[in-house]
């Protein structure tokens, strides 16, 4: 393991323990300190070796917001490669050049610009435009000398794809397109690349596409919602994880006339697959109901041989050492923040590379979650991951908190606002209603236009389910979630005014007309099939919409957004805001004016965390 000279914190947390009133009782000072902690957990992700393999890099927020970082493959000191004013958001080295290709999002919104330096940090050369296009990171060619990125300059309703070659330091338009998507692989001898394109929220397809003549092969063709990705393999094979003629995702290839299936699972989904140099060995990554599991599979045999003993709930971004001797993922869990973590192949031996501080925080006191099951109002299986507090007994004061997406999913993570919650005897919960992803491909389409009123009556199962199994507390309840989980937020406060006793709408949609006309047009344009098409259901999107029941709201509300959101742009803030200061409902705004569509920086983190513990604190107990 690694360790850091510097003290991690930033000086917000010294701003805001000194905030404290100095009437305040000794315990209450305790209780900000611990939150403040809580929030500042630093983490270390998107892990991958440089072409030597002798050096990792990776994206750290240690220096207040996300950067690149190096350090030796071997382990040792980190060093920090980028020091930008705007955070990091993605980044992947070339395999066989000394390159790096990162991405950087001005104030953390959308229109982030794409850049190449070399692997020390020297000669940083943009590659985007720049202005307010929207630009998306792809990925290098097998001999490090072409790298693919999506890009709206030309066309603001949908994504094309273009090639930058770095040896002519010069991107061209490499394949049009009039949804999103993007380049995901080169062939070996770069002449074709593996192409996805997304016609709508849960649906995308995947394509041969030769570079030079412009002819393109569909591999996955499919009727309804389908779920597709790849890699080419240096054979040329093309290997996918798909769910064509299936419930559940799998690992396949690619034959003349179908997919032939290589490696299922009955009680899992596979969330990702990563191939080694040689094309000898894929490493599986399952989806169990939230949990990680890795298995390898021989490419030659097509079997799968070993089930890895993992020391982390979480599992993200696995990648081959040059050599294949070693894989490098990011790993994390409920009490695990997130690192780089290494393993040996061929051994049982996992190596934690990085040690993301939690200064404040003893991380062998942090709550476990357990995972609970119960049907929603129609016999419909939901489930949830449940943090309770370690003192007292149930029924606690309980706080809801629905994910994004809505396609997104709730997982064991250390969740700051859950652990600090549970310390002060609030429960925490994260359910999985229907249209969440990892249960299958039919229970993530459940909620799609006009079905998305039984994803709001999901809200009700849940709280019921809480109640009546004596975990919460009636009369006690929150409700949270950000982007898409703001949504449910605001619909669970119209649609059961009296159910809860305090929200906090995390820059979510509130109204389905001024989102479909703010946000971006290429967003708008995959979005309708998930929502409802504005132009003929605009009616459907009004009654979903729950600006247009505010006066039902009884609900004091928290309300946060970035002002560089355009994925969610502010306009739906601001509407519920108006809305409830003209009833004289409580709410309280924050507008992080260095933000996009959720926190980057550290000291927001921070803010943002201290602002919901406090509000549900205040409300619930």
């Amino acid at each position: 393991m690694t360790t850091r000279p510097w003290q991690p914190l930033p000086l917000l947390c010294l701003l805001l323990w000194l905030a404290v009133p100095s009437a305040a009782q000794p315990d209450q000072a305790k209780l900000r300190a611990d939150v403040v902690a809580m929030a500042s957990i630093g983490y270390s992700r998107a892990g991958s070796y440089l072409a030597s393999g002798k050096e990792v890099v990776f994206i750290a927020n240690l220096s207040g917001s996300p950067q690149v970082w190096k350090m030796p493959a071997a382990g040792g000191q980190p060093v920090q490669l980028t020091k930008l004013a705007d955070p990091v958001t993605a980044m992947v080295p070339s395999p066989k050049q000394n390159l790096i290709a990162f991405q950087v999002a001005p104030g953390g919104g959308l229109n982030a610009q794409l850049y190449v330096m070399q692997g020390d940090g020297r000669g940083v050369k943009q590659v985007t435009t720049g202005g307010k296009t929207n630009n998306f990171l792809g990925t290098w060619s097998p001999d490090g000398t072409l790298l693919s990125f999506g890009s709206n300059e030309q066309n603001p309703t949908g994504v094309d794809f273009f090639i930058y070659d770095a040896t002519k330091g010069t991107a061209t338009l490499a394949v049009q397109n009039k949804g999103t998507g993007g380049i995901v692989a080169f062939s070996p001898d770069n002449k074709q690349v593996l192409v996805t394109r997304l016609a709508s929220r849960g649906s995308n397809d995947l394509y041969l596409y030769n570079l030079a003549t412009k002819e393109e092969k569909l591999l996955t063709r499919h009727e309804g919602p389908g779920t597709f990705f790849g890699e080419i393999a240096p054979s040329g094979q093309v290997y996918l994880g798909f769910n064509k003629d299936r419930d559940l995702l799998a690992f396949g290839q690619s034959t003349p006339h179908s997919i032939q299936l290589l490696a299922e699972r009955k009680d899992a989904e596979l969330a990702d697959f990563t191939l080694n140099h040689a094309g000898t060995q894929a490493v599986l990554v399952w989806n169990e109901k939230g949990r990680n599991k890795l298995t390898l599979f021989d490419l030659k045999t097509n079997k799968e041989t070993q089930q890895l003993v993992l020391p982390v709930e979480l599992v993200a971004g696995v990648a081959f050492s040059p050599n294949d001797q070693t894989i490098i993922f990011t790993g994390s869990g409920s009490k695990e923040p997130t690192n780089i973590w290494v393993y040996t192949l061929g051994s049982n031996h996992f190596r934690k590379l990085t040690d993301s501080p939690h200064p404040g925080v003893n991380l062998a006191t942090l709550v476990a979650p357990e995972l609970v099951s119960f049907p929603s109002f129609d016999g419909v299986p939901l489930s949830g991951w449940l943090y309770k507090p370690q003192t007292g007994k149930g029924p606690f004061p309980t706080v809801i908190s629905y994910h994004g997406g809505p396609e997104g999913q709730s997982v064991p993570s250390l969740n700051p606002t859950a652990q600090a919650l549970v310390q002060q005897g609030v429960a925490f919960f994260l359910p999985n209603v229907r249209g969440s992803s990892g249960f299958g491909k039919a229970f993530l389409n459940l909620d799609n236009g006009p079905l998305r009123v039984n994803g709001v009556k999901d809200i009700k199962a849940v709280s019921d389910y809480l109640v009546q199994a004596g975990l919460a507390k009636a009369g006690a309840l929150g409700i949270m979630g950000g982007s898409y989980g703001g949504y449910m937020v605001m619909a669970g406060v119209t649609q059961y005014p009296d159910m809860f006793a305090a929200g906090a709408n995390l820059f979510g949609v509130v109204n389905f007309e001024t989102f479909f006309q703010h946000t971006e047009p290429w967003m708008a344009a995959i979005s309708t099939v998930e929502y409802g098409d504005p132009v003929t259901q605009a009616a459907l999107l009004r009654e979903l919409s729950p600006i247009h029941k505010a006066d039902l709201i009884k609900t004091p509300l928290l309300v946060e957004h970035g002002a560089n959101d355009t994925n969610v742009p502010v306009v739906e803030a601001e509407q519920v805001v108006a809305a409830l200061k003209k009833n004289n409902v409580p709410v309280q705004y924050t507008l992080f004016p260095d933000e996009g569509h959720g926190w980057q920086k550290t000291s927001n983190r921070i803010t943002s965390t201290v602002e919901i513990v406090d509000w549900f604190t205040s409300r619930l107990k």
